[in-house]
């Protein structure tokens, strides 16, 4: 075999290599919406995809890329400044309620998060799944805290029935906590072209925000823990 036809020969493994390895790229650069990539944008939930997809991540892709079309363009509807204190309000008292009944602050808390998720227009209802989906697009970092906190809930079967202890579920509805406080935050403003002097604060505001949660919960209000 001549040196010419030796070195063709490598040119074309050369170039089929390449080729290879821009073909194995391609999926995740064609899923990658909005200037970045569908790990970027989904973090955890990437991962959680991939693993219910037995590692295929081509498959983890594609549904992550059907959610993205689905509940992409949705925007959140703004909560009214009463029914924010009144969300948290509930919440607060679902908390409190935990000291003495953990199994029945966790359902009322995922309750609540269903309720406060469809009114900010995400799927309401029975349908659990599209909610989570939805959330997972806009809300990724904190869904799951919120799909844990249903699993754990005893109205759907499963939870301190199934051997969740104190503990566990105290660690739940903390988990959960931080989805709750991302729907019921007030909605951002944009800034003025020009300052302008700051009004006072009502009182209520400032107890909205997630730095002036009017409580705190901390591993002594678990009974027994």
């Amino acid at each position: 075999m001549s040196t010419g036809v030796i070195i063709v020969l490598i040119v074309i493994v050369i170039a089929a290599a390449v080729l290879a390895g821009a073909a194995a790229l391609s999926p995740r650069a064609r899923s990658a919406l909005g200037g970045g990539s569908l790990q970027h944008r989904f973090g955890p939930e990437y991962e959680r995809t991939v693993v219910r997809h037995d590692g295929d991540t081509k498959a983890a892709e594609r549904e992550l890329t059907e959610r993205l079309k689905r509940y992409g363009s949705l925007r959140d509807q703004p909560l009214e400044p009463s029914e924010r204190e009144r969300y948290t309000a509930l919440w607060t008292a679902a908390q409190e309620r935990f000291v003495d009944s953990p199994g029945e602050a966790v359902a009322e808390a995922d309750r609540l998060l269903a309720e406060v998720a469809g009114a900010r227009g995400y799927p309401g209802g029975d349908r659990r799944d599209e909610q989570f989906d939805a959330l997972s697009v806009h809300h990724a970092p904190h869904v799951q805290g919120y799909r844990r906190l249903h699993r754990a809930a005893p109205a759907s079967g499963t939870g301190s029935q199934g051997g969740a202890g104190t503990e566990e579920l105290r660690e739940t509805l903390l988990e959960a906590r931080a989805l709750f406080e991302e729907l019921t935050a007030p909605a951002r403003r944009q800034p003025a072209s020009a300052p302008a002097e700051k009004a006072p604060e009502p009182a209520s505001a400032r107890t909205e925000g997630r730095s002036h949660h009017p409580w705190r919960f901390h591993r002594q209000h678990a009974k027994g823990s």
